[in-house]
């Protein structure tokens, strides 16, 4: 099979290795989709990889055993190979389990661990179907495209009577986006990139600000009779775009982290969290429970084509990864197969 591999500092391509063989219930699914995340961290740092891609959504070709799965049917691919045994994973808290399975140790191989690939290896349990009128490219989005940003916006209970500031609108804040409009929520974003703050306008944000305009803050209290908007969701991973959040969220509001990040956060525990009343969340994708949901949001938001904004041939992972270190995309999906 082919798959794709980071060479070196800024530079991608195919090379061919075996294609896996599945194994007790775990089955060999053929990728017809695969949307990019922070791979591209990775391709601007230098950091050769030869296993990448942890989105998904394809069809089953082999099973080792029979179980849940069949040959032939349409499946999203969830990431990560957790035990599906400890009380996180039997709780549907998959993410977050302690004890993924060692990859390499079970099959023998690391080749079928990443998505960027034409075929993959998963546990059946992490394969939940694909509705008939769902295509491969919007079934993807599954995961981080609109699957980040729902566990977080179930966190803090955003709904239509909300205001939601969201920091950060690459990839998966524009997915943030697409979720608070699903839920009826007035959307006040921040983001440097020209490209990302017009596209999420096009998707109904009232207003995007630069994280360069002076007293941000008070600008965002400005547009809610000064009290601050109800809920923030971070998705940058930016520790001024976190603060942010705390700052102009109103008392009682709740916040909750999505994007990754490195630096350490200066929280002021009494005048952030004990007068002003704020909640504070870590979100990491959404429990699996949660998965007919989030589908429905990918089945039913018109803003979901927007989301997506390129649908490129693995074999172009080179203009791909260019296209996302130049910030000027929302979501990119790889065809492992053209």
């Amino acid at each position: 099979m082919k798959k794709a591999v980071i060479l070196s500092e800024r530079q991608a391509g195919l090379v061919e290795v075996p294609t896996p063989e599945p194994k007790a219930d775990w089955a060999l699914v053929k990728v017809h989709a695969s949307a990019m995340c922070t791979e591209y961290k990775s391709f601007l740092a230098g950091r050769s990889s030869d296993i990448i891609g942890h989105e998904g959504a394809g069809e089953i070709v082999a099973v080792a055993q029979p179980g849940r799965v069949q040959v032939g049917e349409r499946v999203v691919i969830l990431p990560q190979y957790p035990c599906g045994k400890c009380s996180l994973c039997l709780a549907g808290d998959y993410v977050y389990c302690e004890n993924n399975v060692d990859f390499e140790k079970f099959v023998g191989t690391l080749e079928g661990s990443g998505t960027f690939a034409q075929y993959v290896l998963k546990p059946t349990w992490l394969l939940p179907p694909i509705p008939e009128d769902v295509s491969y490219e919007h079934a993807t989005m599954a995961i981080d495209g609109i699957g980040a940003s729902f566990g977080a916006f179930e966190a803090i209970e955003v709904g239509a009577f909300d205001t939601v500031l969201i920091t950060g609108l690459g990839p998966v804040g524009l997915g943030a986006v697409v979720n608070a409009r699903f839920r009826g929520a007035r959307v006040i974003g921040v983001e440097p990139l020209p490209w990302r703050a017009e596209r999420a306008m096009q998707m109904g944000a009232e207003v995007v600000f630069s994280p360069d305009d002076a007293d941000l803050a008070g600008r965002i209290r400005a547009l809610t009779g000064g009290k601050g908007v109800d809920c923030a969701v971070d998705c940058s991973g930016n520790v001024q775009a976190e603060r942010l959040c705390i700052d102009a969220v109103r008392r009682r509001g709740r916040v909750a982290f999505v994007g990754e990040c490195s630096e350490d956060l200066v929280l002021h525990v009494s005048p952030d969290t004990i007068r002003k009343g704020l909640t504070l969340f870590g979100s990491w994708l959404y429990n699996l429970g949660d998965f007919p949901r989030v589908m429905r949001v990918i089945r039913e938001s018109p803003l979901i084509d927007i989301l997506v904004s390129h649908v490129m041939p693995m074999s172009h992972i080179q203009q791909a990864f260019e296209l996302l270190t130049r910030g000027e995309c929302a979501k990119v999906v790889l065809k492992p197969w053209e």
